[in-house]
């Protein structure tokens, strides 16, 4: 149904649409999160680095249109052409008022073949006034918002400080939905005591909103965040890459396939990576993927 895929990729769905390839170009916008600032907490979620899961985005001392250039180098000898996606990764970019916000979106938007903005944030950092600003840049670009829900399980959520309930995902993505905003969630998959019911869940509560799109990971354990610490103090188990394929396969079989795959595996920086050491090779999950649900001769929504 989607090329040489079993899955509704990202990959896919902007070729269709713009006809060509289309890279997504890293930006630090100099934000910072509520669980950061003081206003909720100040250590952030538990399992994120200094970066704001944003390490291999450019750095918010930098220009934006520099960064973007800095990102297109890096990438030119794999796709040496194409359009790009600017993608405010870092913390929550959402998280300041308007005129901060457009002087960020706009400025990206200036660059030289950008055909869209993806912006990462919170859902408490989605408000009525926010979303009525996006609803511009939606006129005029292609815009899709990003929100982390992780889990559905509210004590899971508290456990990694996340300061938010899975019902301020819902309202956030009511108000995206609403606006006719694409809205995508991510979840992370084997956060400490959850288990296959609590994946499933997290799946089903996304794509009961209508998402247009999810982000799916394995939880990074990255050295000098707090989850590091607690990991060394009270280890638990975390997903094999073989359990880790075979649930990404039951979970891909429950999304319908309208949904828009934007990831199936995430690899955090060498030099950070604790645990698991498997997800540094992100080809080989990804083959594996493929390689098993052509083996169950299976695809995205067979359960759906």
């Amino acid at each position: 149904m989607w090329n040489d895929k079993r899955y509704h990729s990202l990959n896919y769905e902007l070729k269709k649409i713009f006809g060509e390839k289309i890279i997504k170009l890293s930006i630090d916008g100099g934000f910072t999160c509520p669980t950061r600032d003081g206003t909720k907490d100040t250590k952030g979620c538990i399992f994120c680095s200094e970066r704001g899961s944003g390490d291999f985005a450019g750095f918010s001392s930098t220009h934006i249109h520099e960064q973007m250039k800095e990102q297109i180098n890096l990438l030119k000898n794999k796709w040496p052409n194409g359009k790009y996606i600017a993608y405010f990764q870092n913390f929550s970019n959402t998280y300041d008022d308007i005129e901060r916000l457009r002087e960020r979106y706009e400025k990206a938007l200036e660059f030289e073949n950008v055909v869209g903005l993806a912006i990462a944030t919170r859902p408490d950092c989605i408000s009525k006034e926010i979303v009525d600003y996006l609803s511009t840049l939606n006129k005029k670009t292609f815009l899709w918002v990003e929100l982390g829900l992780q889990t559905s399980n509210d004590s899971t959520g508290e456990f990694i400080r996340r300061g938010y309930s899975s019902k301020d995902f819902d309202n956030a993505v009511d108000l995206l939905n609403n606006a006719q905003i694409r809205t995508v969630g991510h979840v992370i998959l084997s956060l400490p005591g959850e288990t296959k019911l609590d994946f499933e869940n997290t799946i089903r509560q996304m794509t009961k909103k209508n998402i247009w799109g999810i982000k799916i990971h394995m939880l990074h354990i990255l050295k000098n965040t707090d989850l590091y610490k607690y990991y060394l103090e009270n280890p638990f188990p975390l997903l094999s890459q073989d359990e880790y394929v075979k649930l990404v396969c039951d979970l891909l079989e429950i999304i319908p396939n309208e949904v828009v795959i934007h990831r199936l595996t995430g690899d955090g920086p060498r030099e950070l990576l604790h645990e698991p050491l498997w997800t540094g090779d992100k080809r080989r999950t990804l083959n594996s993927i493929d390689k098993e649900l052509k083996k169950r001769n299976t695809l995205q929504g067979f359960r759906a």
